[in-house]
C-alpha cells in the first residue's frame, strides 16, 4: 500500500513536469516555433478545435509561421483566436492563410521571458511540494491506522522527499535549458 502512494506521487510529479515542458514551448525564444499555437483553439462548427487540426502550420523561415486553413471560411476565426491568445503575434491575412513574423527579441524582452520561465517553474515546484504533502499525509494516516510502524513511516517519508528532490532538480534543469535558449542571440 505505501508503494502505491509512492507510485501515485511519482506519476503526479511527472505530470506536473510534463505540463511545465508544454508551457515552456509556448514561450518565445526569438525563433518561430509552431508549437506556440498548440494551445490556441478555434470555434469550428460548434467545437473548440486546436489550430493544427483545422490548418497546416508551417515555418517557412526562422522568424515566421504560416497558417493555412484547410477550409478558408475559418481564416478570420483563426486570426481572432491568435490575437485573443496574447502570444505577442500579429497575424497578416493574405487571403489564403495567416503569416506571423516574429520580431527580433530585445534584451529587455528576453529578460521578461526569463522572469516568466522562473514564475512557471516556481508554480510547478509548489505543485510538486503539494504532491509531497499529500503523500506524507496519506502515509501518516496509514501509520495512525496501524498499517505501518513509525520506523516504516520514516523510511517512506524519506523516499517521498527523495522523489520530491529529484523532480525539483529536473524542473531546475528544464528551466536552465530553456533560459539558455531564450537568452541565446
Amino acid at each position: 500500500m505505501p508503494e502505491m502512494i509512492l507510485m501515485e506521487a511519482e506519476e503526479k510529479m511527472e505530470l506536473s513536469l510534463e505540463a511545465l515542458r508544454r508551457e515552456f514551448v509556448t514561450i518565445r525564444t526569438g525563433r518561430a516555433n509552431p508549437k506556440m499555437l498548440e494551445r490556441v483553439t478555434v470555434d469550428y462548427y460548434g467545437a473548440q478545435s486546436p489550430i493544427n487540426q483545422i490548418a497546416s502550420v508551417q515555418v517557412p523561415e526562422a522568424n515566421q509561421i504560416y497558417v493555412k486553413p484547410y477550409d478558408k471560411s475559418v481564416l478570420s476565426k483563426i486570426e481572432k483566436a491568435i490575437l485573443a491568445a496574447n502570444l505577442g503575434l500579429t497575424p497578416t491575412n493574405d487571403g489564403n492563410g495567416l503569416r506571423m513574423i516574429f520580431p527580433a527579441m530585445t534584451e529587455e524582452r528576453r529578460k521578461e521571458s526569463v522572469k516568466v520561465l522562473h514564475k512557471l517553474a516556481e508554480e510547478n515546484k509548489v505543485a510538486i511540494r503539494n504532491v509531497r504533502r499529500d503523500a506524507i499525509a496519506d502515509l501518516k494516516k496509514m501509520e495512525k491506522d496501524k498499517l505501518m510502524t513509525e520506523d516504516q513511516l520514516e523510511i517512506y517519508q524519506d523516499e517521498v522527499q527523495k522523489l520530491t528532490d529529484k523532480f525539483i532538480e529536473k524542473i531546475d534543469h528544464v528551466t536552465f535549458e530553456k533560459e539558455k535558449d531564450v537568452m541565446h542571440i
